[in-house]
C-alpha cells in the first residue's frame, strides 16, 4: 500500500445530493480529508467510487 492516497479530486465540484458528481465524496469527506488517517482515506476512496458509479447510473 503506497504512503500516500491520492485524492479522487477531478476538480469538477458539483454536489448532488450532498455528494460530489466529479469525485463521488460526500461533503464531509472533502472537508475531513486531509485529516484522514490512510485508511479511512482509502476507504473513502472506495465509496466514492460506488457512489460516483451509481450517480452516472
Amino acid at each position: 500500500m503506497p504512503k500516500e492516497v491520492k485524492s479522487p479530486c477531478v476538480s469538477e465540484c458539483k454536489l448532488k445530493h450532498e455528494v460530489c458528481t466529479g469525485c463521488g465524496r460526500t461533503r464531509d469527506e472533502i472537508k475531513e480529508w486531509k485529516g484522514m488517517k490512510r485508511r479511512d482515506q482509502w476507504e473513502t476512496v472506495r465509496l466514492a467510487a460506488k457512489r460516483l458509479k451509481a450517480l452516472k447510473k
